[in-house]
């Protein structure tokens, strides 16, 4: 039973390689390696699971600049060291990455965002600024030519405040307004997507946001304190509506 189904993987293979009905093109941009001071990597790979299943081309990038920081996952806390966000992002990207500035509409159907602190601190600055904080540049010049080709984008867990913070009026989600019951510890960025001038839909973790107009696909991913296969969903409900939206 293994050997067949290996023989189907590379039968399916060879023919999504052959340049018969190409699937979306889609650009996958990270902000490092690492919950507290990069990408989510759970968030990362189930991205890239749910792409490479749904038929979809994808390659990755990555700003060529310095973490704001570099943080101690066993211990939690920040260290001396300095990494590069680029260098680091190829680490969850195998060494297949480019750099952001290379990044243009023109060459892609689709973009989306994984989560992980360095969404809010490599590619903004919301971690220290909130409502206030600033989006690196060539982030916003992504979300903006993506946007103005009506081309979707797609978001999980903090990244939302990208788009709010670059396209007010963009409906996103990051799941709950209020931590009633402790599975929702991030519940005031709600406030802060608001306060940008974004709005914000309540959602489930394992559920995805559409915005129709802007084409902004949003889910909470690790905003929620829960099992992970309940995020694997919530980012498999957000790639499938990126890649519907892209009508190939």
């Amino acid at each position: 039973m293994l050997i067949r189904g290996v023989s189907l993987a590379l039968r399916l293979c060879r023919f999504r390689s052959s340049g018969a009905n190409p699937g979306p093109r889609v650009a996958v941009v990270l902000s490092g390696c690492g919950v507290y001071d990069g990408t989510e990597i759970h968030e990362a790979s189930a991205v890239l699971v749910h792409l490479s299943r749904g038929g979809a081309e994808f390659q990755v990038y990555a700003p060529d600049i310095t973490q704001m920081h570099v943080v101690d996952h066993l211990k939690g806390e920040p260290g001396g060291e300095s990494r590069n966000v680029l260098v680091e992002s190829a680490r969850i990207a195998r060494g297949k990455i480019l750099d952001l500035a290379r990044l243009t509409a023109q060459d892609h159907d689709a973009v989306i965002f994984p989560g992980g602190f360095g969404a809010a601190k490599n590619l903004s600055t919301f971690a220290m600024d909130g409502k206030d904080c600033q989006v690196i540049p060539d982030i916003e010049r992504v979300i903006t030519e993506f946007h103005k080709a009506k081309k979707p984008i797609g978001l999980c867990c903090i990244a939302p405040v990208l788009a709010a913070k670059v396209l007010p009026g963009v409906e996103v989600t990051v799941g709950h307004e209020k931590d009633d019951d402790g599975k929702w510890p991030y519940a005031g960025t709600a406030a802060a997507i608001v306060a940008m001038g974004g709005k914000h839909a309540v959602s489930e973790v394992d559920c995805a946001l559409v915005d129709p107009e802007n084409k902004i696909v949003t889910t909470p991913a690790f905003m929620c304190e829960t099992k992970l296969h309940h995020i694997f969903d919530g980012i498999g409900a957000m790639v499938e509506r990126v890649l519907k939206l892209t009508k190939k």
